[in-house]
């Protein structure tokens, strides 16, 4: 068919997804900040456990970790979303073109009715916050006591 790409060269008929691809490529690299912002979010909660400082600044600090999960699950449907819907497209490639906002947002909700509260005991950060936060809790106790004697 004239205009039509056989290639995997990243477009299918006359659709170029270099432009997508570039932009979830950029979305994947995001990644890395919410590692970051998880890994603040541990650091300033030990401190607190630490410094004994009142237990609605670490309840806080334990949803600011439930978010970063939250948002690293969402990012992560996303890009697999979109990934599939260009992978349909280039496998079917299909006369005409579907709409692929629709494609993508079918595909994410698809993703998102499957959220549970096990995905956060699948996430490994959250999961290692949450036995350091405890550990930490343990031995406070015995460190107070050691320094009164």
């Amino acid at each position: 068919m004239p205009g039509r790409s056989s290639s995997n060269s990243g477009s299918t008929g006359f659709i170029s997804f270099s432009g997508v691809e570039s932009a979830l490529s950029s979305l994947k690299n995001f990644q890395s900040c919410i590692d970051s912002g998880m890994d603040t979010v541990s650091s300033v909660a030990f401190d607190l456990v630490e410094t004994q400082t009142e237990v609605s600044s670490e309840y806080s600090m334990d949803k600011a970790m439930v978010e970063f999960v939250i948002t690293n699950r969402e990012l992560n449907h996303y890009v697999m979303a979109v990934q599939s819907a260009i992978n349909h497209v280039k496998e079917e490639q299909p006369d005409k073109i579907p709409d692929l906002k629709l494609l993508v947002e079918e595909k994410f909700l698809a993703l998102q009715s499957k959220n549970s509260d096990a995905d956060f005991q699948n996430n490994e950060k959250f999961v290692q916050f949450k036995q350091q936060l405890k550990e930490l809790k343990k031995q406070w106790p015995r460190r107070k006591e050691a320094k009164q004697t």
